[in-house]
Formats: C-alpha cells, structure tokens, sequence
C-alpha cells in the first residue's frame, strides 16, 4: 500500500458513515415468516407504504432505537470509551429529532444537517424469530439524501478511521460522498474502512468494490464468509481467503460464524481469533456491526490485531444474546477485560 504519511493527532478515533435508520425489533413468532410474506434471515428494501403495513402488524411490543449498520458501530466505539462522530442524513419529523437526540445521547458527535423536505425518515422492521435469526425490513426514506455537501472535511480529516457501510453504496449521491470521504481522509493521512454489509450488496456492487480495493482505496475491509465468497465469486472460502491475503489492503476482518473470526493481512498471513462461546443466541442483530466496534475501538487504541479481534468477538458474542444493538455497562467492561 502507498504511504499515507504520517498525520496529526486524531480529534476521533473513528467516524462511521451509513444509512441513518431507526430500528424496530419485534420478538416475532415463527409463523411470521410466512404469514407476512418475508424474505427469512435477509434484509429486504421496501417502500412506505410496505414499511406502514409491518410496522401496524408489529404493534406495540417492540423496541426502537437509533441504528442502522454504521450508527450501531458509531454507539459501539463511544460507549466502550472512543471518540465516536457520525455521518448519516435523517428528515427534520419525530423520528428524525428522535434519532439525532438518541445518538448524541451516546457521546457521538452528529451534526449532519436534517433533510427539510421529501422521504420520512428511515426505519429498519426486525423480525427477531425464536432462534434468534434476524429478517430485516428497511425503508430507506431520508438516508438515501446523503450527499457530498454533507461531508465536514474537518471531522474526517480529524479521524483516525473513517468507517463505511456497503449499504451505502445504492445511492448515487451517497456513493460520490463516499468518495470523498475516502479522498479527504487519504489526503490527511488517515485510514478508510468499509464493512460489505451484506452478501446481496456484494452482488449488485461487485466489481465496484474490487476496483475500489484493488486501487487502494480502502485499507480496511469487514466482511463476513458469506461476503467475502461473493466478493471474489467462489463457494470455496480458502479461495477467497486467498485472494484477500493478495487484497490491495491493510487488512480484513473476516468473521466466520460459529467458528471465530480471522485477520487476514496482505503479505504477512491470518491472525486467528478464536469463537467467544455464548449461552443462547437471543438476537443476531447487530453482531457484525458490534464486531467492527470492539475491533476498531482497539486498533485505534494500539492494541495488538489478537486483542482487537478478541475485543471484537466478544462484543459480537454480547449482543447476539440480547435484544437490540446496545450493551450494557457490564457487559462493555467484559469486552475489554485482561
């Protein structure tokens, strides 16, 4: 990779970039599934009138906060005590205010001007069934108005890592702020990183996200099996592990489910992070964002890539045996234990 040079102290440790969403997750029967015509253990884009109907069939008896891939990543950082900044486009309505108030409520700066006009703000609908498998119902709304303007060179230029969501790459505007993100970022010697989000994403970004990688572009990559097999069009991890051992990039966290996580970095080899056993998987929500958290709260700390995959593991394994993307005080002091 080409030298960044050598930049200034970071005012954050890490800013994270994403689809401003708030989340509502509903412990949902299994006949769910079925009965309302969902797309099981997959997230599935809808319009409003689609996120309307969900959202009246879910009721009362569920639990909102302020998320979406990179928001829950950007609470993550801050409440294991980084200096978390947040880009992500909300509309000036109830929810809008809600978000922005329960975000900066975490220590995360947020200071992306509200969307006046045009969609309302965005909602994810989560299907949590009794096995803890996730189905995700996402009205984009107003996260889909990031655009260039939106980007403070200053906060960007300021941190250590700027974190970046695939999902982000559906829209054209919020594509071409992510391209300045990086630019701006690289130019102050600071470090990008993109999570590919999702294996669908993968498929309708593919070549888009090789050629970033492939020109340097981004130095760190989140990416789980599924992910990374589609990224590099194979059904054999060990070749797409492989090719992401040749990757044009600092590293990839490469998380793999039921058997840990692994560190694979260009030109010295895999750094193997063992699974964090669990009691009982109650919520899969959030876990690759948490992931990215403990890991990205370490790297910018110093620590070795074995204690900042373990801290990412164990903040993956904390989540998925709660509901919602959160953790408690106990449970963050766990993640960073000796």
């Amino acid at each position: 990779m080409q030298d960044r040079g050598k930049p200034e102290t970071a005012r954050y440790d890490v800013t994270s970039m994403g689809n401003a969403i708030v989340d509502v997750l509903w412990q949902a029967p299994e006949s769910a599934i079925a009965d309302y015509s969902l797309n099981r253990g997959s997230m599935t884009l809808i319009d409003e009138d689609r996120a309307e109907f969900l959202t009246s069939v879910m009721g009362e008896d569920c639990l909102m906060e302020s998320g979406g891939s990179a928001g829950n990543t950007a609470v993550g950082i801050a409440a294991l005590g980084g200096r978390s900044a947040y880009v992500g486009k909300v509309k000036d309505d109830e929810l809008g205010r809600a978000f922005r108030s329960s975000l900066t409520g975490t220590g995360t700066l947020y200071d992306t001007p509200f969307s006046t006009d045009g969609p309302a703000t965005a909602r994810c609908l989560i299907f949590v069934t009794p096995d803890g498998q996730r189905t995700m119902n996402t009205f984009l709304g107003a996260s889909t108005r990031l655009a260039p303007q939106d980007i403070d060179a200053a906060v960007i230029g300021a941190s250590a890592v700027t974190y970046m969501e695939g999902y982000l790459w559906d829209q054209p505007e919020a594509k071409d702020a992510l391209r300045l993100a990086v630019e701006v970022a690289h130019v102050q010697g600071r470090l990008t990183s993109l999570s590919l989000s999702d294996p669908f994403c993968v498929d309708r970004w593919r070549d888009e996200f090789v050629e970033m990688i492939d020109a340097g572009m981004i130095d760190i990559v989140f990416a789980n099996q599924d992910e990374l097999k589609s990224l590099y069009q194979t059904d054999d991890l060990s070749q797409a592990r492989d090719r992401g051992l040749a990757a044009n990039v600092k590293l990839i966290a490469l998380t793999k489910g039921y058997e840990g996580s692994e560190l694979l970095v260009p030109g010295q080899g895999a750094v193997d992070i063992p699974v964090v056993e669990v009691v009982k998987r109650i919520d899969t929500t959030g876990a690759g964002d948490l992931y990215a958290a403990g890991f990205l709260h370490g790297f910018t700390q110093g620590q070795s890539l074995e204690t900042c995959g373990l801290w990412g593991a164990r903040a993956a394994a904390a989540v998925i045996q709660r509901v919602g993307a959160r953790l408690t005080a106990t449970e963050l002091a766990a993640v960073t234990a000796a």
